[in-house]
């Protein structure tokens, strides 16, 4: 069997990646258990895995539902949303054969452990695949920061960003037929030409900390796998 390029990942995942149909909202339950198997024949190799989920099939707190309220309360809403996707994620994993643990940035004892970087490290070095759920637990930080920070606590190799489009391009695909593809491109030249891959908190984190980024298409079935195996997949952002 071939040797991972890599040996412990940050796979971040939006909340639309495990919701029901074009709507985006809810679980589709087939779609999460099909995630989850990919993620599974990837444990298998000796891969250590976290990973980081949104919330925006439930809630975004900077959508149009929210424009009217606090953005604190929003923002923790939010939160709450990611912790019901990780457990969705956790049910999911464990059905395929591999312990899994939540952690959530927000105390909520009944349902997940609280986020301490020892014990996480621990649990990867176990074999368990660890989901970090609440973002960083403070509101006006995304999930794209929450994975840029956890990946660099745990002193990840690299984060893997879940997209539906193959990589990162100087224009929306869907919209524009000429939009180019960027295979490799830098945390700068991200900033400067304002590429919405992350947001500018979660690329300067990456920066700061020499964490490469993969965009990839998740929709496309193996991706995961070929990503770690160092195929050349999506986007590489790097220094």
């Amino acid at each position: 069997m071939a040797t991972p390029k890599y040996k412990r990942i940050l796979l971040k995942l939006s909340g639309e990646a495990l919701a029901q149909g074009a709507q985006g909202f809810g679980v589709d339950n087939t779609r999460v258990h099909e995630i989850a198997a990919e993620i599974a024949e990837v444990h298998r190799m000796g891969v250590e895995i976290g990973i980081v989920v949104g919330g925006g099939n439930f809630f975004r707190g900077v959508a149009e539902q929210a424009k009217d309220m606090d953005r604190v309360s929003a923002d923790h809403m939010g939160m709450l949303a990611t912790v019901m996707n990780a457990l969705a994620v956790q049910d999911a994993m464990e059905k395929q054969g591999v312990q899994s643990r939540v952690m959530s940035a927000i105390e909520i004892f009944q349902v997940a452990e609280p986020f301490i970087r020892r014990r996480a490290i621990r649990h990867l070095e176990k074999g368990r695949v660890v989901i970090f759920a609440a973002g960083t637990g403070n509101p006006y930080f995304s999930t794209d920061t929450a994975a840029s920070l956890r990946a660099a606590e745990i002193k990840a190799d690299l984060i893997m960003k879940a997209t539906k489009v193959n990589g990162i391009y100087d224009a929306d695909p869907n919209k524009d037929a000429n939009a180019t593809m960027f295979e490799t491109i830098s945390y700068m030249d991200i900033l400067k030409k304002g590429l919405r891959v992350m947001d500018a908190t979660a690329i300067s984190l990456c920066h700061e900390n020499h964490l490469p980024i993969v965009i990839f298409n998740l929709n496309e079935r193996g991706n995961i796998l070929r990503v770690v195996m160092g195929e050349a997949v999506g986007s590489l952002v790097s220094a």
